[in-house]
């Protein structure tokens, strides 16, 4: 019986379900069946692309007409010392089930996204970063040593000393170079369940980016919300969040949450049930209903007061996930993140340029959040010594033409800064724009390594096609 007939299929959709395709299904429960599937497609013919718990908002984690290898069947974790905050999990293993099996022993993990659920292979696989990029770097630099399995089937420990340019390759290498089905990471110490954070009003993207370049040093997290409609000399208005670990009994209180239980998120926003958020949101889901939501949190951050309050590790971490189905404000078509990261010495005028031009296009994004980041040495990574900006798009049959041709121009801009873009965020990337984000020299190396790892070029997904990461050139 062929691989083929053993599998069944499957539709999958990026997060932002703006895109979906069918697929062969395979879900592994152990190293050596994950290794199985990828033989046996490579002797079959079948391409393989690697997906956790696809919250990869473009088809990152996507590979239709072939397999789609799930990795969450893999979910034990292995060792765990709270000696030393070392944690040794299997690929399936989400963000909050790490969580909640060490926070007891007093550590938290120490790159977090802005939601509990994506896998630690998919972390690892996109380099996934958090609101302390600037301090820790992302995922990668928290992982002390993996196992991955290539193509062939054949199993290689890889960490800084061991197999290094596989290591620093694989990281950030979007799943192309094999996947990872064991991984160590060490943890943040924390003395609290709570975190101190306050919030500040910004006039302007000036004053934002002010306000970043006062706080950071002084800060453990740094996030910004930024208003994407405003205009005039209002533009790039909204809100930093600061926040800094509790230390000693500065937090008698925030002991006792401690206990994961006591973290979990309310059941209701502003006395709404969380179900019924992305309802209401679906009713402001055109320009003037979102200007009138953002001029409504704008004058809230006005009155809100600037000093410090308490708030727990996942309250202030896991944003996203306070609206479970927020992604039900975009249907039918979905919507897309744009995620670009630009050199410190040009942040402040691209971020400029691209808001003025998606409003002069009548296409704003409904969301934008700014983060602080550094550089990093692994291969394909997007991380730069500068400012991230992510934008949410709605995605309509309109102006679906209108939003690419708007993202691709965007581009052009970053690009001309020398910056870079997310994968595991991307819906528009080009061959071209690929090329001049990363650098032919990169790309090469890159490729190369493919050619060792993967003769038969068995790893594929759709994104790695779309930008084509096996393209010569």
């Amino acid at each position: 019986m062929t691989l083929q007939q053993e599998l069944g299929r499957r539709v999958f959709d990026g997060f932002g379900f703006s895109s979906r395709s069918a697929s062969l299904f395979a879900r592994p429960q152990s190293g050596e069946e994950l290794a199985a599937i990828l033989r046996r497609a490579g002797e079959e013919g079948l391409t393989v692309g690697l997906r956790g718990s696809g919250r990869s908002y473009g088809d990152a984690a996507m590979n239709g007409g072939n397999v789609v290898l799930d990795v969450t069947g893999m979910r034990k974790i292995l060792s765990w010392d709270p000696q030393s905050g070392i944690a040794e999990v299997e690929p399936g293993v989400t963000i909050e089930q790490l969580w909640r099996s060490t926070l007891a022993d007093g550590w938290w993990p120490a790159v977090v996204p802005g939601t509990m659920f994506p896998t630690l292979a998919g972390c690892a696989a996109m380099n996934v970063h958090g609101k302390n990029h600037f301090k820790v770097g992302g995922t990668g630099d928290q992982i002390l040593d993996a196992e991955l399995v290539l193509p062939t089937g054949e199993r290689k420990r890889i960490s800084r000393e061991e197999n290094s340019e596989l290591f620093h390759a694989a990281i950030a290498g979007f799943g192309m170079l094999g996947a990872f089905s064991r991984i160590r990471l060490k943890l943040k110490k924390v003395e609290g369940g709570r975190l101190k954070v306050r919030q500040i009003p910004a006039r302007s993207l000036d004053e934002q980016f002010d306000l970043i370049d006062e706080h950071t040093p002084n800060s453990d997290y740094f996030v910004t919300w930024v208003d994407c409609i405003k205009g005039g000399s209002s533009l790039g208005r909204g809100q930093v969040h600061q926040a800094v670990y509790t230390h000693g009994d500065e937090d008698p209180e925030g002991k006792s949450l401690m206990d994961p239980s006591r973290q979990d998120l309310p059941g209701h926003i502003l006395g709404v049930p969380k179900s019924m958020v992305g309802i209401i949101l679906k009713l402001f889901r055109f320009n003037t209903g979102m200007a009138l939501l953002n001029l409504g949190k704008y004058l809230a951050s006005e009155l809100t007061p600037r000093s410090w309050y308490k708030q727990g590790h996942v309250a202030f971490a896991f944003l996203l996930d306070y609206v479970p189905n927020f992604r039900s404000a975009y249907e039918p078509e979905g919507f897309i993140q744009y995620q670009p990261f630009v050199p410190k010495e040009h942040a402040r005028e691209v971020f400029k340029k691209i808001l003025r031009l998606q409003q002069a296009r009548g296409l704003p994004s409904y969301l934008g959040v700014m983060k602080r980041h550094r550089a990093d040495n692994f291969l394909l990574s997007h991380a730069v010594d500068g400012y991230s900006f992510a934008m949410d798009f709605a995605v309509t049959k309109a102006n679906r033409a209108e939003l690419w041709r708007l993202c691709h121009d965007m581009s052009e801009i970053v690009l001309e800064a020398g910056g870079r873009f997310y994968p595991a965020k991307d819906a528009v990337l080009r061959p071209q724009d690929f090329q001049r984000a990363w650098g032919q020299e990169r790309i090469s190396r890159f490729r190369a390594l493919r050619r060792q790892v993967d003769p038969q070029r068995v790893l594929r997904t759709e994104w790695a096609a779309r930008v084509g990461v096996d393209e010569a050139g």
